[in-house]
């Protein structure tokens, strides 16, 4: 699928002043917040929430593969609607999709319940990051005779913000569970929502569609989106992820079988029609291009493994609630804040890949350390090996982005990034199964330290492809 982001210059006139230009990224980073907020505060609520409904580590763990599966499609998603109804339209109902599904939340009968609102929540998460660049691009796109372009900064201001809200994620959600609950983790998102969705009506500029768009109804929009095309994607990701989630219990080979024919029949689709959801032939045309895809999924599976797996060792082997074990988390996620500044000066003297040669070899070296961590050992030690982890970030993610802005066609620029997100939720799903496979009972230290072992092994091969010139 191609993300075309400045189709809605239109909606910009002349006449808006500076002033109103400049909340928009602002508004715009309100609204993409919500992806990280949510999918880094369940890390911390994970046992609690097993707990209340009775479930295993490895059940309650879907909370977190349904919510990058639905990240994975609805990102690209809402995109494409994004281009047809409008960027503003589309993020002010992803804001509501967030909020009707936070406040129904904590008030679920059952665990299916609760999943199937964190699929609602997620979708609309989903839809401030595609909306809301398009929003930035036409913005940029009006900005001329002598004004200052503002995507650098507006991108700036939204990397910031998701930052932080990841690295404050756990440490939030843990004093909201130890003071109310896990149902707490839902509720603050109500009053972030409604504040967002205030803003954006009054400040984001209204869409104005042309009549080509006004007319796209019936098989004309099926078309456009490529329904078909993202029913087969769903499929071959919800296959993938079913299969891996029955690891821990008993294999699905089923599920394994029907992965490879999905591929197949999505592959043919997106072949064979002048609107893919999923542009293979870009995909075919550009080897370091997928080459990043990769690198990015298998980062995402060391990170959100050892994400998701050191808090929950902290609070059942090491017995410390919730919001202290968020407080040991925040240098995992914060210092990536720290090194991107870094990482930024280290592109533009010497290029993306050496930036991606370190952060790996730090990374290397970090889930090395993690095979050390004991029961007991000291806090000193862990607050340590949760920094050196948590350097990799700026590196690895700003040195990715490069390497595929580099490598990528103008033209295919919204479609190659809609797919880098997609492919840091696969990198996602990917790492809860591992959690369920190796937490199936229980959380043990030797279970964490074989996490740490499969992402040694991981980060190995990511830093020897970082050094092949031909990959990166």
């Amino acid at each position: 699928m191609r993300i075309t982001l400045c189709t809605h210059k239109e909606a910009f006139v002349i006449a808006t002043t500076t002033r109103n230009i400049q909340r928009i990224p602002w508004i715009v980073a309100l609204g993409i917040l919500l992806n990280p907020l949510n999918s880094s505060m369940i890390a911390v609520a994970l046992l609690r929430i097993g707990s209340g409904f009775e479930i295993s580590i490895s059940t309650v763990t879907w909370l977190i593969s349904t919510y990058f599966l639905a990240a994975a499609i609805g990102q690209p998603l809402m995109g494409r609607l994004a281009d047809l109804f409008g960027p503003r339209r589309i993020f002010v109902i992803g804001l509501a999709l967030v909020g009707i599904s936070s406040l129904l939340s904590p008030w679920v009968p059952s665990f299916g319940w609760l999943l199937a609102l964190r699929v609602v929540q997620a979708l609309g998460a989903s839809a401030a990051y595609p909306a809301g660049l398009s929003i930035i691009r036409s913005m940029d796109q009006t900005l001329n005779d002598g004004q200052v372009k503002a995507s650098a900064s507006a991108l700036g201001i939204i990397s910031i913000c998701s930052n932080v809200t990841a690295a404050l994620g756990p440490v939030l959600g843990g004093f909201l569970v130890a003071m109310a609950g896990w149902q707490a983790i839902f509720w603050v998102n109500v009053p972030i929502v409604l504040m967002a969705l205030i803003i954006a009506l009054k400040w984001l500029p209204a869409d104005q569609l042309n009549s080509s768009e006004d007319n796209r109804k019936g098989k004309g929009m099926l078309h456009l989106i490529d329904l078909p095309g993202i029913v087969l994607f769903s499929g071959l990701l919800t296959s993938l992820m079913f299969f891996l989630l029955s690891l821990s219990d008993s294999p699905q080979w089923g599920w394994l079988i029907a992965v490879p024919i999905v591929g197949a029949l999505l592959i043919y689709r997106e072949l064979h029609t002048d609107k893919p959801f999923i542009n293979v032939r870009m995909l075919a045309s550009n080897r370091r291009m997928v080459s990043v895809f990769a690198q990015f999924a298998c980062l995402n599976i060391v990170f959100y493994s050892l994400f998701f797996s050191l808090p929950m060792w902290l609070e059942q082997v090491r017995g410390y609630e919730p919001q202290y074990s968020g407080l040991l988390m925040l240098p995992f996620a914060g210092i990536g804040i720290l090194t991107t500044p870094l990482a930024v000066r280290i592109i533009k003297k010497s290029g993306h890949r050496q930036s991606i040669v370190i952060g790996n070899i730090v990374l290397v070296l970090g889930t090395l350390l993690l095979l050390l961590l004991e029961p007991g050992s000291p806090v000193a030690f862990i607050l340590i090996v949760a920094a050196v982890i948590g350097i990799p970030n700026g590196f690895n993610n700003m040195g990715l982005q490069t390497a595929l802005y580099s490598n990528t066609k103008p033209e295919h620029t919204g479609a190659a990034f809609g797919l880098f997100q997609t492919f840091r939720s696969l990198g996602s799903i990917l790492s809860t199964s591992l959690l369920g496979l190796v937490f199936s009972g229980t959380v043990t230290t030797a279970g964490l330290h074989t996490i740490a072992l499969i992402a040694a092994v991981i980060s190995v091969a990511l830093l020897a492809v970082s050094l092949s010139r031909r990959l990166t």
